[in-house]
């Protein structure tokens, strides 16, 4: 089934297959099997090799039926693909037609990963971070078109969906290797394209549209107001200013803040957000204890932003908006813009509400959370860095021959609205389906109706208007 010959790499003083196919294997109404690639860390000369993993996904009964395939790309960036356990949602629908391929994105997963453990074998911050810069969505897609050509029967162009950041990783592909792609298909993923460095504009955006996101959310739980002000004040009390959390990091303020980035972008988000906010104080149980935040909550706080196991996240969220400039903690420059909105304290002084933040790395979670503590100076390096190659080409962009699809949230926190509509007035012959009726999860949640919608829209089943 291969598009091209095996052959073997030497990895580590062991010979290797640069593919090697697992057995087939069942979960309910579905039949997986494994891949594993070996590919260069830096396609442009001879560097080390990394094993790229994806797992092949039809339908049960249709192992050996000839069908087109489709490429997954997961958002992120540092999140690995999915791990279906029975057939549902988007899955279960894509492999009605296709056989589909859920990619784990270099570095997470089973693709050579890079975890709070396994960065730490790197010597100094300079060998770290000059590791990282290998990581982005030009290497992603390379490592996409080196498993399909070796993959898809004669090499044929394949259809991708790429949800959130795999959207970004989507405009890339068109950018760069358009001729490997049949279709695409864009699920609140349209990156801002064509300037130097466009981190300024996504959070000089971002910023307000969260605040409006947290004017929604204390209209639907207006009882969390003074809670989360009480944490507030407790927390600035509290010996160092905020309190042990279970993994050895500190929970501050602005570390309570970034339950946005979970709580406000999602469409149960804020359910979550309120149910765990109901559970901060421990109970008193003996007269005269002292008020003490729940471990329930600690707990919680810490298992929500998965930097313990997917620090990549973190580490290059910002560097996916660079091309040849830096991001200079991009975030972290615009947060003192509208710093009268996002100052806790002086929130509660003056009895308003404390407004959480969203998706935005700032230079102080690297002293506040645990499994960041290593990496801040290979952060600090990253954040500098200004020769960051292309990520878009603009020209080829408005050149495109390749049919796209995008869902488009019009409330998609992560993902603005505006520079969304910029960027695809720069795309020719893509076609946007904009709704307000799902949020950035879209996909997750309603998988099937979105994947149906996208996909008549591809085949001309849809109205063009």
């Amino acid at each position: 089934m291969a598009g091209a010959e095996s052959v073997s790499v030497e990895i580590a003083g062991e010979s290797r297959s640069e593919h090697v196919t697992g057995k087939w294997f069942s979960v309910p109404e579905l039949r997986l099997r494994d891949h594993r690639f070996i590919v260069p860390l830096d396609y442009s000369k001879t560097s080390p090799k990394i094993t790229v993993f994806a797992r092949e996904i039809v339908a049960v009964g249709k192992e050996e039926q000839a069908m087109p395939y489709l490429l997954y790309l997961q958002g992120g960036p540092g999140f690995e693909g999915p791990r279906p356990s029975e057939a549902s949602g988007w899955i279960q629908r894509a492999c009605e037609e296709f056989r589909v391929i859920l990619l784990d994105q270099r570095g997470t997963g089973l693709s050579t990963p890079l975890t709070s453990s396994s960065m730490l074998q790197f010597k100094s911050a300079k060998d770290l971070a000059d590791y990282l810069v290998h990581f982005r969505a030009d290497n992603i897609v390379k490592d996409a078109e080196f498993i399909r050509v070796r993959l898809v029967p004669n090499a044929d162009p394949w259809t991708i969906l790429g949800q959130s950041f795999g959207g970004f990783c989507a405009l890339t592909y068109l950018s760069f290797a358009p001729e490997g792609l049949k279709q695409v298909l864009i699920t609140g993923g349209i990156p801002p394209i064509g300037k130097t460095c466009t981190a300024d504009d996504v959070y000089e955006v971002g910023f307000e549209q969260v605040a409006r996101q947290n004017e929604k959310y204390y209209q639907r739980f207006p009882e969390d107001i003074e809670i989360v002000r009480e944490i507030v004040k407790y927390l600035v009390e509290s010996e160092g200013g905020g309190v042990p959390l279970p993994s050895g990091g500190i929970l501050t303020p602005k570390g309570l803040q970034t339950l946005g980035l979970s709580g406000l972008g999602s469409s149960t988000g804020f359910e979550r957000l309120h149910y765990m906010l109901e559970r901060v104080w421990d109970p008193i149980l003996v007269t005269g204890a002292p008020k003490r935040i729940s471990q329930f909550f600690l707990n919680a706080f810490e298992s929500w932003h998965s930097f313990d196991t997917n620090p990549l996240y973190a580490l290059l969220h910002e560097a996916i908006y660079c091309e040849g400039a830096s991001s200079g903690w991009s975030a972290h420059r615009l947060r003192d813009k509208y710093e009268y909105k996002f100052d806790a304290m002086k929130a509660v002084k003056e009895s308003r509400p404390v407004l959480f933040t969203g998706e935005m790395i700032f230079p102080w979670m690297f002293d506040e959370i645990h499994a960041l503590k290593p990496f801040k100076a290979a952060a600090d390096l990253l954040a500098k860095k200004e020769d960051w190659p292309p990520l878009y080409d603009v020209p080829r962009l408005q050149n495109n021959k390749v049919p796209v699809a995008a869902a488009v949230y019009y409330e998609d926190m992560y993902v603005n609205f505006k520079l969304v509509t910029e960027t695809a007035s720069q795309i020719s012959g893509i076609r946007l389906w904009v709704t307000n009726e799902f949020m950035h999860s879209g996909l997750r949640d309603a998988g099937r109706q979105i994947i149906d919608h996208l996909l008549g829209m591809i085949n001309g089943k849809k109205p063009l208007f």
